[in-house]
């Protein structure tokens, strides 16, 4: 079986959702993630929802090239996190054929934060969307074991993103990730990066949205991570890199990261 591999938009951020839809398509990717909700205040966000012209025209580069959308990104779960607010998102999510929403935990309160997820979960599953749950080692739910804890608490139907940068920096077991329910780990984040003793929180957050590898190129143990996953689950590369190299052809980066996937998924593969 062959492993589907998307790319996740924070990969070239700078693109907007058509031109980066094409250069995915280019280098020989099935999927896109894309982000519609801006994260920081130094990167885009693609907001279809409420740009009708953008979305046709999005529609129209995904019909062309054939590629599917594998997520829409990010919702920050917060104390004040509205899921009304969220409905426009979501309906242009179902629109778009995503497959998934990422979440990412910013509500100290666990408990509060689990009956939130719920209920983005239940809004989303109305539409065909299956809610994840990212952990970041500086939030407040900083690894595996305390994201599996919060996503039981949310329901079922809750799934857990794994992220092989911030599963290698925080405090989370092989073990564990390979022990979870298939179910529960529909799709992972897959780059390098250099693996030292400890990090800063601004070592972190800079490592996590501008300062990533291909894979092979780094330190992190991909094998093991990828080996502790369910079989064959899809891979979205998620690989920033404009601390290091800021101006690249798109075209050439995503080709570049193709083959680097396909050398480590085959080398896994012949042993």
């Amino acid at each position: 079986m062959t492993r589907e591999l998307s790319i996740a938009h924070l990969t070239a951020i700078d693109l907007a959702p058509p031109v980066f839809i094409d250069a995915a398509a280019r280098a020989g990717f099935e999927g896109v993630g894309l982000r519609l909700i801006r994260v920081t205040d130094t990167t885009p966000g693609y907001p279809l929802m409420h740009q009708p012209q953008a979305l046709r025209e999005t529609m129209a580069a995904l019909s062309a090239t054939g590629l599917k959308v594998s997520d829409i990104e990010f919702v920050k779960i917060s104390s004040e996190t509205n899921v009304q607010s969220l409905l426009d998102f979501l309906d242009t999510g179902a629109e778009l054929g995503a497959k998934r929403v990422i979440t990412a935990p910013y509500d100290p309160d666990l408990n509060r934060l689990a009956e939130t997820l719920a209920a983005v979960s239940e809004a989303a599953m109305e539409r065909d969307l299956k809610v994840v749950l990212e952990f970041f080692p500086w939030t407040s739910v900083p690894d595996l074991s305390t994201c599996w804890q919060v996503v039981q608490k949310a329901g079922s139907e809750v799934g857990i993103l794994a992220d092989s940068l911030h599963f290698d920096r925080s405090v989370s077991e092989h073990d564990l990730l390979a022990s979870l329910p298939p179910e529960r780990l529909p799709f992972a984040h897959l780059c390098d990066a250099p693996v030292q003793p400890s990090y800063t929180t601004d070592q972190l957050i800079t490592a996590a949205r501008e300062d990533r590898l291909a894979p092979g190129e780094g330190e992190i143990d991909l094998r093991r991570f990828v080996a502790a996953l369910p079989p064959d689950i899809p891979l979205a590369l998620e690989v920033p890199d404009s601390a290091r190299l800021p101006h690249q052809d798109p075209d050439l980066k995503f080709r570049r990261l193709m083959t680097a996937t396909r050398h480590l998924l085959d080398s896994m593969r012949n042993g």
